[in-house]
């Protein structure tokens, strides 16, 4: 864990490698993605059979390749009434929030008398990707569906991964909430390829969404352009700016519920007491051996923690603003929260005031989890219904409108030496 002092001669220094410090996997792989692209484009299903086969240990012809919604529909039925009642929960609130991002379409007519506006249409089919192993969320399965659910697109397609054919059941019943249309078990880069070009018995979609490892990210990143996608997200961040006020111990679980993802995960307190800055790293000391995720959370900590001592919160929010962090959490009384958030202009999403930790924003606030990282906040935003949908713009001209204002494009296309565009206007004009 790094103790920095913005006091301290050597503190921009200091911070700016902090700020530069690269977590991403550092292992090339776009070679064998791109081979891994190339074979599912060109031999389809027996592609990705091979691939499962290698990988996953699993025998997909022999054991079938999908899951059916009637799986789902049990796995749903077998939860615990708290977990089901949970997801319920989770889901409606996601749900609600993601319909008031619906965008309206606009139709209107201007001072030429030009009719002008844009219209909204849901994309066809979306892919959404949900890892195996320790990054296989329920809240995720949720978190990417829903919006698509809410954006309109009418065939929505889940990819997983299932070891020795090994499937979550939590997982499974969140997609029987979401109402997911088709779940391949097929996971990887050959996955993302499956989505993108279709094989025998999986269809194309139009986006491709949700988390993997660096060679899920790297497909997409790669098929981007055949598809579209939501971002290449990286490992997980929390900045957490804080006062004396609060309980230590509450901020260092702050810290850590991102330090339990994975160990590249980063993890950062900005405080104006040093002597708190201090209860904070004790505890998280206290707190690590105490819970299942220690290894993880030891190693993240160890290697990505950061404590930043500030003069004055305020003094704080530049500097989050250069890290531009996945989360951001402003734990101050909640008039001063506002104050704050008010001159924040790079995060994924800000939480705020003492009782907003971002575990919640995680399950079951509404807000999608799905948020940029790597310091993408300084130009891309979390996950949304927007990212299901596309805009149409449509313009209608009269005769009237097109004498206003046909003039001015004659002259450009002229200034432009493209003659057949001015004649195309000039003669609608006499």
């Amino acid at each position: 864990m790094r103790r920095l002092d913005a006091s301290t001669p050597g503190f921009a220094a200091a911070f700016d490698a902090l700020v530069n410090d690269r977590r991403e996997s550092a292992s090339d792989v776009s070679a064998d993605v791109a081979a891994i692209v190339a074979r599912v484009k060109a031999e389809g299903d027996a592609a990705l059979a091979d691939y499962t086969a290698k990988f996953d240990r699993f025998d997909l012809d022999a054991s079938g390749w999908s899951i059916s919604k009637d799986e789902c529909a049990a796995a749903y039925d077998a939860l615990t009434p708290e977990l089901r009642d949970a997801l319920n929960l989770a889901a409606a609130r996601i749900r609600a929030y993601h319909a008031a991002q619906l965008p309206e379409n606009r139709d209107y007519r201007d001072d030429s008398g030009a009719r002008l506006g844009a219209r909204w249409n849901a994309v066809d089919a979306a892919g959404v990707y949900v890892p195996g192993g320790r990054a296989a969320y329920p809240s995720s399965v949720l978190m990417n569906i829903l919006p698509a659910k809410v954006a309109g697109v009418g065939r929505i397609v889940m990819m997983t991964p299932t070891p020795r054919g090994e499937t979550n059941p939590v997982v499974m019943a969140a997609a029987h909430i979401g109402g997911v249309d088709e779940i391949w078990r097929v996971g990887g880069a050959q996955a993302v390829a499956a989505l993108a070009y279709g094989t025998g018995r999986i269809a194309p979609v139009d986006v491709v969404t949700g988390p993997g490892n660096a060679w899920v990210a790297e497909a997409k990143r790669q098929l981007y352009g055949v598809v579209g996608i939501d971002m290449v997200a990286g490992p997980s961040e929390i900045v957490v700016v804080a006062d004396a006020q609060n309980d230590a111990r509450r901020i260092a679980a702050d810290l850590l519920s991102q330090a339990e993802h994975d160990p590249t995960s980063q993890s950062i307190l900005f405080t104006d007491d040093a002597v708190f800055a201090d209860a904070v790293a004790a505890a998280v000391d206290a707190i690590i051996p105490t819970l299942s995720t220690a290894a993880t959370m030891r190693e993240s900590w160890d290697a990505n923690g950061a404590i930043v001592v500030v003069p004055t919160l305020a003094d704080a929010i530049p500097l989050c603003d250069r890290l531009a962090p996945e989360h951001l959490e402003l734990a101050v009384d909640a008039a001063e929260a506002d104050a704050l958030f008010a001159r924040v202009r790079h995060a994924g999403s800000v939480f705020l005031g003492r009782h907003t930790p971002e575990a919640i924003g995680d399950y079951v606030a509404g807000p999608n989890h799905v948020l940029p990282t790597g310091r993408r906040a300084r130009f891309s935003s979390g996950l949304s219904v927007t990212d299901f949908m596309k805009r149409t713009s449509f313009l209608a001209l009269d005769e009237a409108s097109l004498a206003a204002i046909g003039p001015a494009a004659v002259a450009l296309a002229g200034a432009e030496g493209l003659p057949a565009h001015a004649l195309s206007v000039s003669q609608r004009l006499s």
